[in-house]
């Protein structure tokens, strides 16, 4: 948090005959937390004969350098202008409380919105438990696969400017997926097969591609093991996306492509689309295209040595002590930056930050003032795109990766996201539309179009669904509608 000194105090301070006197108390400032008025070396030479006229000038400069600063701060409103209840969100944060005072999470940073007003924003309990370090607004997090609909938005950018359709096959871009195979089983020994059908880009973005996943239990994942594809970059023994993909090409199917839904590497794989159809790295799109639009400040690769004091540790579930750490900050793979830049899992960030992505698809392609995507191309992204040849629950796959948890009900998927068939078999209030997804660390975001609702709740817990943190944060968060 920046703190803005008083003018009152500014002037005092400027107007103290005594020059030591006027160093020795701004270092007294900077020392209680003042961190949005540094004082350049040349300012102490100035200031060795300001006149009460020139004090009266600074006042008014400080002034507005500390309303600039706050203004990068969200404002959190009155949740009654927008028809939701104060009282009545409270329970956001008594709920995530009650999951840190039993130990069972260490801390969480949530927030909710409606009608582009921030009505909750709140910290809870701790970053880092052995420092006992307090959560902050803008801790910055693992987001793992919630990095998957930023690169949606990048694919739907250039889907715009007409550099392909969703029907294309992605052979046509990367060659290399060109004579895929499905795999069948094993006979006396030898793996079976049999020639694929075109993966199309439209695959790739609703998981139907036939790709998969390294920490599935089958063949095939086993074969990506084997091969070096994996789906975080620090654990991979190739050392660039275009690599990674050659490789992946050559692993066969999972299933014939469209006819599953299997959750995969389809993401990764669009991440080197994106590559090669705009001439810059991944990370250069995304920066260049998305986040310097947002000022999403905080939301890149990897955490840089300066931001390390705000980035948290994750942990996960341990009997004894309730949770242990999963990954530090000191030794984690995210204090530098990735061979791979994986367009599934790969981003680190703030819920201020992700605050400016969600929003901008909730006001369909806009955000303060800067488009990212038409109204209809960002409607269509939040549609379901699975056919009814699809089970009824075609997510349960993934739900063997959760703890507890065996069936997905009144969900389908759209672009890089799940998207609500049915909210009355979901077991919470949501409207039907509401667009959604995750990371591996209990990170979690949803768009309500209808309501007019942002929600984010982000904490580092893993495996995600070992606590039932997002569905906590929506139940609270529609009991608050009161209009």
């Amino acid at each position: 948090m920046k703190w803005v000194l008083p003018r009152s105090v500014i002037i005092g301070w400027l107007c103290l005959a005594d020059v030591k006197r006027r160093l020795k108390l701004w270092d007294l400032m900077l020392s209680f937390g003042c961190g949005n008025l540094q004082l350049p070396s040349i300012l102490k030479i100035i200031i060795m004969n300001i006149s009460i006229r020139t004090a009266a000038f600074l006042v008014a400069l400080f002034s507005f350098y500390a309303q600039v600063a706050d203004s990068k701060e969200l404002t959190v409103g009155r949740a009654e202008s927008v028809g939701m209840s104060t009282e009545r969100l409270k329970n956001v944060g008594v709920n995530l409380n009650r999951l840190i005072d039993d130990k069972k999470i260490a801390g969480t940073v949530s927030l909710i919105a409606r009608k582009g007003k921030v009505v909750h924003f709140e910290a809870n309990g701790l970053s880092d438990v052995a420092a006992k370090q307090m959560m902050a607004r803008d801790s910055i997090f693992r987001l793992y696969s919630q990095t998957k609909p930023v690169t949606g938005v990048a694919v739907m950018m250039l889907f715009e400017e007409g550099h392909f359709l969703l029907t294309d096959p992605i052979s046509k871009y990367l060659p290399e997926f060109k004579d895929m195979r499905v795999y069948l089983g094993e006979q006396d020994g030898q793996i079976q097969t049999e020639p694929a059908r075109p993966i199309t880009i439209h695959q790739l973005l609703t998981h139907t591609s036939g790709l998969s996943y390294d920490f599935f239990n089958t063949p095939v994942a086993n074969m990506y093991k084997k091969a070096g594809v994996l789906g975080a970059d620090a654990q991979s023994p190739l050392t660039s996306l275009a690599e990674w993909t050659k490789v992946l090409a050559k692993q066969p199917l999972i299933a014939q492509p469209g006819e599953q839904w299997n959750y995969s590497v389809g993401m990764d794989v669009l991440g080197r689309l994106v590559e090669v159809v705009s001439g810059l790295s991944f990370r250069e799109f995304l920066q260049q295209r998305i986040f310097l639009p947002l000022d999403m400040q905080d939301t890149d690769f990897y955490v840089p040595a300066e931001k390390l004091g705000r980035f948290t540790v994750m942990y996960t579930p341990d009997l004894e002590a309730g949770i242990k750490v999963a990954d530090g900050i000191e030794t984690s793979p995210y204090t530098k930056l990735p061979k791979i830049e994986m367009g599934g899992s790969g981003l680190v960030g703030t819920v201020k930050d992700y605050f400016a992505f969600a929003q901008m698809l909730a006001n369909r392609g806009e955000y303060n003032g800067k488009r990212l995507l038409g109204s209809k191309t960002v409607e269509f992204m939040m549609s379901n795109h699975l056919t009814p040849d699809f089970p009824a629950d075609p997510l349960s796959s993934l739900m063997s990766l959760a703890p507890g948890s065996s069936r997905y009900w009144g969900v389908g998927f759209g672009l890089t996201g799940a998207v609500v068939t049915n909210p009355a078999i979901t077991g919470l209030p949501v409207s039907k539309g509401s667009f959604s997804w995750g990371g591996a660390a209990s990170t979690e975001f949803w768009v309500d179009l209808e309501e007019q609702i942002v929600g984010i709740v982000h904490t580092q817990l893993i495996p995600s669904g070992s606590q039932p943190i997002g569905p906590l944060v929506k139940s609270a968060a529609y009991q608050s509608i009161i209009d």
